[in-house]
């Protein structure tokens, strides 16, 4: 079956032509910039955004993950915090930065020397709260993978396959997801998260986590539930406060219900936003 993926999406990536693949540094875009450099070689580039949002450490997986595969690299620079849509942070906060980041690719398409615009979205992400799939389709962009019908599962197992070192990375999606939906997204904000989490990760040795920002300067720890009594100790609940505290948060809390990926979206239907107008038909 791994075979059957990657021949069915080196095959789409083909037909493309030359395509720029917006690398993440997770598993997702990692299999597909694995897959245009086998598909189109020099005519493929990897490009990746540098931003508050991106966690310590994602850029230079970026660029070891295209050195590796082989591809053609390039970083810029996207401003989605100067976004007043995205500064609000309804539930449509994805939309603004997916269209700040398919704009500037857009306008630099000719000094790339590439065509098309590709990303890491699966089926499965087909069933979540996706509004970054929105701005995808305004801004002409191929998702590849779900043309291929790959779910999630397809995708690690191709990266496995593949030898690509990120098969089994957590999910690591942007630091501004951390913030819970009503609260203003800052740079400052997101450096708190950043912190917070790279201190949790390396103190005790943890792949999976989210720190949530929530009201009033609120950190909600999320780890797995095995985790939890480990945090909870006199010796490490009192070495997280006090490094919270030296970070800004005001309050420190331990979600009893362990990690969850995306639990912020359960509260979608009690936010009130206005969602980003849709593109005109041309």
């Amino acid at each position: 079956m791994d075979e059957q993926h990657a021949e069915k999406l080196v095959e789409i990536l083909q037909q493309y032509g030359r395509v720029a693949v917006a690398l993440s540094g997770g598993v997702d875009s990692a299999v597909v910039a694995q897959a245009a450099f086998i598909a189109c070689g020099d005519q493929a580039v990897a490009v990746t955004a540098s931003s508050p949002s991106l966690a310590t450490g994602e850029l230079d997986l970026a660029k070891q993950l295209s050195a590796e595969i082989g591809i053609r690299h390039e970083v810029i620079k996207t401003a989605e915090f100067e976004v007043a849509g995205y500064q609000r942070n309804a539930g449509d906060r994805c939309y603004y930065c997916k269209s700040e980041l398919y704009q500037f690719i857009e306008e630099i398409l000719p000094r790339l020397n590439v065509d098309v615009i590709c990303n890491g979205a699966n089926l499965d992400d087909q069933g979540d709260h996706r509004p970054g799939m929105r701005a995808a389709q305004e801004h002409s962009v191929r998702s590849p993978m779900v043309e291929a019908g790959m779910t999630k599962a397809d995708v690690r197992a191709l990266a496995k396959h593949w030898g690509l070192e990120v098969w089994d990375k957590p999910a690591m999606p942007c630091l501004s997801s951390r913030v819970a939906y009503g609260v203003e997204v800052t740079a400052e904000r997101v450096q708190m998260i950043d912190r917070a989490e790279s201190f949790l990760r390396e103190t005790f040795s943890l792949r999976e986590l989210r720190v949530r920002y929530e009201t009033n300067d609120l950190a909600r720890i999320e780890v797995p539930v095995e985790s939890i009594a480990t945090l909870v100790a006199p010796d490490c609940r009192e070495q997280i406060v006090q490094k919270f505290r030296e970070i800004g948060f005001r309050y420190v809390t331990i979600d009893l219900e362990g990690f969850r990926s995306g639990n912020l979206n359960q509260i979608l239907d009690f936010v009130e936003f206005q969602p980003a107008s849709p593109a005109p038909l041309t």
